[in-house]
């Protein structure tokens, strides 16, 4: 007993002789030297000889080397950034950043920006010359298109003797009236033509649509649909025996017929300026409706010569008032459009200052 207590106490020793020995390491790392330690070597036989004094064999183990192999690993860890490599792709010349000790010499702020304004500005000079040329060519029709329109319309009814062209209620006395407004159609065409191209704006990229407003349209179709309608309505009644006496039809042609061929004429052009949104749509009707006024007169002087019935010359009086009412609705209607477009160039001025 007594020897056995002294063998588990020398193994304690042992033990807690070689913890010490070790390094503090981590645990799940082992040392790569392992240390001596002393085991005592008993003869069994001789176990009731033995004293603690005797001498004791010692074993010893040779040392063990244990050698880390080093880990090579390519794929980086999550929180590591990846390296960035950068190659210029536009670089053929080589000469990117080349002979610079500042990146941002690259990009100088004067030559990007003074460089478009340059250019920008030698592309409105140009623009502006011409327009100017182009407005130059424009200055002529500005005395061509109301020589064209008076020559057309007023010069042959005002000096062309009226029996050259009268010669008696017939065909061809209508046919020398219908030709006559015809020669004045043709004058107020180029003359809107010429209007048209006069009106343009200066800048042709800039939209140029100008559209009338609903109640300038039905305005204007009621004036002419019921100047139209309203003389046939008292033919029908002369043919039917309602209006006494009754008035012959190539009479009526003769007074009224070229009136109410020009007046369908100025429907279809008012009708076309207002399709093509043109600016002459409010000039189209005043001057159709001014020759008309003309036109109407013409017909009281034949109306006078022809002993026409008293109700045909009150019908012919009452159209010339009917028009010169709607000639001063149009006017009135220049000079409202005038005053809007005023008001509307100020406050475009206006806004533009407070931007």
């Amino acid at each position: 007993m007594r020897f056995s207590a002294w063998k588990a106490e020398l193994l304690y020793k042992v033990e807690k002789a070689s913890f010490v020995s070790q390094p503090m390491t981590a645990p799940t790392k082992s040392p790569p030297i392992l240390s001596n330690f002393l085991v005592p070597c008993v003869h069994p036989k001789s176990l009731k000889f033995l004293k603690s004094s005797s001498i004791h064999h010692v074993v010893n183990f040779p040392k063990i080397r244990i050698h880390h192999a080093p880990v090579c690993c390519t794929k980086l860890t999550q929180w590591e950034p990846s390296p960035v490599t950068y190659a210029p792709t536009d670089d053929a010349a080589g000469s990117f950043l080349k002979k610079s000790s500042n990146i941002f010499e690259t990009l100088n702020s004067d030559d990007t920006t003074e460089a478009p304004i340059a250019n920008s500005e030698e592309h409105v000079d140009t623009k502006n010359q011409q327009l100017g040329q182009f407005q130059f060519l424009k200055w002529p029709l500005w005395l061509l298109g109301p020589s064209l329109l008076l020559t057309t319309g007023m010069v042959p009814t005002l000096w062309l003797p009226l029996s050259s062209i009268f010669l008696g209620p017939n065909i061809a006395s209508l046919l020398s009236l219908i030709g006559l407004d015809c020669i004045f159609n043709i004058g107020a065409t180029l003359f809107l033509l010429m209007a048209d191209a006069c009106s343009r704006p200066k800048d042709m990229v800039q939209s140029s649509n100008s559209k009338p407003p609903l109640g300038y349209k039905l305005w204007n179709m009621i004036a002419s649909v019921t100047g139209l309608v309203f003389p046939l309505m008292m033919l029908l009644g002369s043919q039917k025996g309602a209006l006494q006496p009754q008035l012959p039809f190539i009479s009526f042609a003769v007074l009224l017929g070229p009136y109410l061929l020009l007046l369908s004429v100025q429907i279809l052009t008012e009708m076309l300026t207002w399709h093509w949104e043109s600016p002459v749509w409010l000039a189209t009707p005043v001057v159709y409706e001014a020759y008309r006024v003309l036109q109407l007169m013409r017909g009281l002087k034949l109306g006078a010569e022809l002993s026409v019935p008293a109700w045909m010359m009150h019908m012919i009086r009452g159209l010339v008032c009917w028009w010169i009412l709607i000639l001063g609705v149009q006017l009135m209607r220049v000079a409202w459009f005038a005053g809007f477009t005023a008001r509307a160039r100020q406050q475009l001025s206006s806004a533009s200052a407070d931007s």
